[in-house]
């Protein structure tokens, strides 16, 4: 196979990350904010996003401006989108990473929460990225880094639709970074497994079973993402293991993939926020 262009740097505008308190999101900014980059950082939680920003500013000296905003809503995603339309301070780095899980069976839900799950997971993620790709491809520089999962590449998860969600993240990014090569912008999917973060507490997701070679730091999750996204790459999955994982389940036969799920219950792959 042969290795995947590289990209020239994305240039040194602003970067723009969802779900910015904790977990991924908050890596992504730290990261950002040590590299000397100006940020533009979106949660819920106004206390919370406050405190960050104060924080990354504190150390790093870099500008940090906030916006509160619940991404499952029509207007969360127009405060949001706004951002992007500013000549003067361009959004350079885009990192689609707000996300729930339901952890529990379709079969069990609420059309409501399905609803919610879509428009977080799916939804939010395809306007913000067609809000920020039209600049970018102009001005032929930029990078959108969405935030799936290995959960997206198989049957690991029987029953919950945040395993299709994912899939529908992965696709998307992936067909639509084919799309923008030509115009000198980048659009990655990172699908991390298990990553030590809030999310699974958050969901409600029991975590205690889980040996600890599975785990993954936020912080290594980010820098692996940054080293595939400079390299060019559509697709990154961190860790050995989950590249071993991913190969497995894109190449396994699909009866296998649904026997093996069935027995596991879903414990391969759950990763970020």
């Amino acid at each position: 196979m042969p290795a995947a262009p590289t990209s020239p740097p994305v240039g040194r505008g602003r970067a723009l990350v969802t779900g910015a308190t904790s977990g991924i999101g908050a890596a992504f900014a730290r990261r950002f904010a040590a590299d000397g980059r100006h940020l533009v950082l979106v949660a819920r939680d106004e206390r919370r996003l406050a405190e960050t920003a104060a924080e990354l500013s504190r150390r790093h000296g870099v500008s940090v401006s906030t916006l509160t905003a619940d991404l499952s809503t029509d207007d969360g995603c127009q405060t949001v989108e706004r951002q992007f339309t500013d000549p003067a301070e361009p959004i350079e780095l885009l990192v689609n990473n707000a996300g729930i899980s339901l952890a529990r069976s379709f079969l069990k839900s609420t059309a409501e929460d399905e609803a919610r799950l879509l428009r977080l997971n799916v939804h939010a993620v395809m306007r913000l990225t067609h809000a920020a790709l039209p600049t970018m491809t102009e001005r032929r520089s930029g990078a959108v880094i969405n935030v799936s999962s290995v959960a997206g590449f198989g049957a690991v998860m029987p029953g919950s639709t945040y395993s299709a969600s994912k899939a529908w993240v992965t696709n998307f990014s992936e067909s639509v970074g084919q799309a923008t090569r030509r115009y000198g912008v980048r659009v990655m999917v990172l699908c991390p497994g298990y990553v030590r973060t809030e999310f699974h507490q958050r969901a409600g997701i029991n975590t205690s079973k889980m040996p600890d070679w599975l785990w993954l730091s936020a912080d290594s999750v980010v820098a692996e993402a940054l080293r595939d996204l400079g390299k060019g790459k559509l697709l990154s999955v961190p860790d050995w293991k989950y590249k071993a994982a991913v190969f497995g389940l894109r190449h396994a036969p699909r009866g296998l993939l649904r026997t093996v799920s069935g027995d596991t219950r879903g414990r391969i792959g759950r990763d970020e926020r």
